[in-house]
């Protein structure tokens, strides 16, 4: 009876997505990226192979139990509808047409999450954090790096693959990667992978800050070992909250936000 099911996010767990940062396990953040309030538990668990059936079930259990999913309130004439589409899709076009893998596709999906790393990290007297924001939206580069200096951050950016490779070869090895997807000349998923194999980079903090925005992107980008991702545009103190939780810093701002900065979007959540 479970598979029948269909869940969706509470407003906790609408929260817990968009709110910059997370103490949620890995599997837990992809189930609660995978609810959509359309797909079945049947339908995201066919979706998901290499994941025993069990453990999938008990996650899904603790997500219920922290309320942070619930059961969809589902249309009947609407569910009906969709049935016989997904069967019609499935009859013609084969397993391309799987509906998990097209509710995966949909673009528009908005999420902002980090996840914490370890405890709370102490910076000497003097001491200043060094971030690399890969972004070839300059504008957009600029207000990010206002932002983080802000923060105490000295800022290197880069917005190319050439910009790229000369900012990473610089010393100091940053504390901080912030990594847009799209650029003219680099696939910012391929980069996280390298860098995630470079004995030098593997363990920087690396946060995915793009407009490349579905399921799958989110889940491609964790799975490659992005310590969080949030879509644009995006609320600068959401923003900065997920810089604070991969780098290790305490989670209270060290500037007040301008509520009419044009950058911030103030739009940005659902």
């Amino acid at each position: 009876m479970q598979d029948d099911n269909i869940y969706t996010l509470t407003p906790q767990g609408e929260k817990e997505l968009h709110g910059g940062m997370t103490s949620l396990l890995p599997e837990e953040v992809e189930l609660l990226v995978r609810i959509d309030g359309v797909l079945t538990f049947g339908q995201i668990k066919s979706g998901m192979p290499t994941v025993p059936a069990d453990a999938l079930s008990i996650t899904l259990r603790g997500l219920l139990n922290r309320r942070l999913l619930k059961l969809a309130e589902i249309d009947p004439f609407a569910n009906q509808f969709q049935i016989q589409l997904d069967k019609m899709a499935l009859s013609l076009a084969g397993p391309e047409a799987d509906s998990c893998t097209q509710s995966l596709k949909k673009a528009g999906y908005y999420v902002s999450i980090a996840r914490k790393r370890g405890p709370v990290r102490k910076l000497a007297p003097g001491e200043t954090l060094t971030a690399v924001v890969v972004d070839d939206e300059l504008m957009l580069a600029k207000f990010i790096e206002s932002y983080l200096s802000f923060e105490g951050f000295h800022v290197r950016m880069a917005g190319n693959r050439e910009q790229i490779l000369a900012e990473l070869r610089k010393p100091p090895v940053p504390d901080l990667i912030l990594l847009d997807v799209m650029m003219p000349d680099a696939d910012g998923f391929q980069i996280l992978l390298k860098l995630r194999q470079h004995p030098a980079f593997k363990q920087v903090p690396i946060i995915m800050l793009t407009g490349k925005a579905t399921r799958e992107d989110v889940l491609k980008g964790l799975a490659g070992g992005a310590d969080g991702y949030i879509t644009k545009p995006f609320e600068a103190d959401v923003l900065m909250r997920a810089v604070r939780a991969v780098v290790g810093l305490p989670d209270s701002p060290a500037v007040s936000f301008n509520s009419n900065d044009p950058w911030i979007n103030k739009d940005a959540a659902p």
